[in-house]
């Protein structure tokens, strides 16, 4: 009985009875389609969503407009989950988490304070409170992108001010959540100006803070982009 033929691509030297696949490493090829970044689209649905509640919180906008307010923030909530969706597309697990978060905060605002359900202050005490922590984790893993860092940084005293503001019922809180508010749209549009600022003219203009791995993605060549792809979400067999 003759041995059987060696595949293609297969070693020579296999085990008889021994079952093998064939090496199709140099047969694979990984298409990756580019996109605009939605960065600054996301932060900047932040920053303005930010003012809107802030000055409902500062009282410059009165306890009538609150309905008004919550319909107005609504569409930051379709606009941030867009952006994390292309996030979630460019590999961007740390921006996609962020922004998608960001939505499902507005939208939870928006609902409760134009349903004007009851306990629905306490209700959003407790959610940002639980947006707090969640914030920690995300602030614990994300110093090499130093603006998403710097945007979560402000925005968890923020959520602990606006949670037990919500709890307590406390008005120096809500003056000091709506006054954080304010900062966290500051940095938010910086970060927007920023990033668009970068995009457009394809160099850094202003100041991000990229560091580690975040830098070398943009200063790197090709080869450096694509070392360990094969092992990316999206690539792998599994996530």
């Amino acid at each position: 009985m003759s041995p059987e033929p060696t595949p293609p691509g297969a070693s020579a030297d296999v085990l008889p009875g021994r079952r093998f696949e064939p090496d199709l490493r140099s047969m694979t090829r990984i298409n990756l389609r580019p996109i605009a970044s939605p960065m600054p689209l996301g932060f900047f649905s932040l920053g303005i969503a930010s003012v809107l509640t802030a000055c409902l919180q500062l009282g410059v906008l009165a306890e009538e407009a609150r309905t008004a307010v919550a319909l107005c923030v609504l569409p930051a909530f379709l606009l941030q989950f867009l952006v994390g969706m292309l996030a979630f597309g460019a590999r961007d697990v740390i921006a996609a988490t962020l922004m998608s978060v960001f939505a499902g905060s507005w939208l939870a605002f928006a609902l409760v304070t134009a349903g004007g359900v009851p306990q629905g202050a306490r209700v959003l005490g407790v959610l940002n409170l639980a947006f707090l922590c969640f914030g920690i984790l995300m602030a614990a893993v994300t110093p090499p992108k130093r603006a998403l860092w710097l945007v979560i940084v402000v925005s968890l005293p923020r959520w602990a001010a606006t949670g037990l503001a919500g709890l307590t019922g406390a008005q120096w809180l809500t003056h000091a959540a709506g006054g954080l508010g304010l900062l966290v749209a500051l940095v938010a549009g910086y970060a927007a100006f920023a990033l668009m600022l970068e995009d457009m003219r394809g160099e850094q203009v202003l100041p991000i803070g990229r560091s580690g791995p975040a830098h070398t993605a943009v200063e790197g060549d090709l080869a450096v982009q694509l070392r360990n792809l094969e092992r990316q979400a999206g690539v792998r067999r599994t996530l």
